[in-house]
């Protein structure tokens, strides 16, 4: 199966794309295509299409790769709807998001001291006689109030 895609060139930090046609199977790399139908320019945006040639691959069959396409429909060569392309992130990018996550958390909330209570500061045995002589909760009944007036 053909394919039209785009063949890197040129130098570090200065690339440039031939489009070529090449077996699907096989990496266009070290100048194994069928055809170079154009070239594109990244920094400069210059594109170079030879049209007729276009038309006859996609016409014999080649599939123009998602990029190719896209190009192809803006230079007016073939119509139809652009397709999307998905970005791929590299791995360089991936251990970056922890360190965005960690950000926020640099201002420490403010946090409440306790409150000391009283019966943390008395001696264990004069709190625990205390409570034995005063429940915890008020009893609700007059009957239960009368009771532990009486005892007091």
């Amino acid at each position: 199966m053909l394919v039209i895609r785009l063949f890197r060139v040129g130098k570090k930090n200065q690339p440039i794309f031939k489009i070529v046609v090449t077996e699907k199977s096989r990496s266009s790399r070290a100048g194994r295509f069928v055809e170079e139908v154009g070239s594109y320019n990244p920094l400069t945006k210059e594109k170079i299409l030879k049209s007729e040639r276009i038309k006859y691959w996609i016409g014999v069959g080649a599939i123009a790769s998602d990029t190719v396409h896209n190009f192809l429909i803006s230079e007016k060569i073939i119509e139809g709807a652009k397709r999307k392309i998905a970005i791929k992130k590299s791995k360089k990018e991936k251990p970056e998001e922890p360190k965005e996550t960690a950000k926020p958390a640099e201002k420490p909330a403010p946090v409440k001291e306790p409150e000391p209570k009283e019966q943390e500061t008395k001696p264990p045995e004069e709190s625990s006689l205390k409570e034995e002589a005063e429940p915890a909760e008020e009893p609700e009944s007059e009957k239960a109030k009368e009771k532990l007036t009486e005892e007091k």
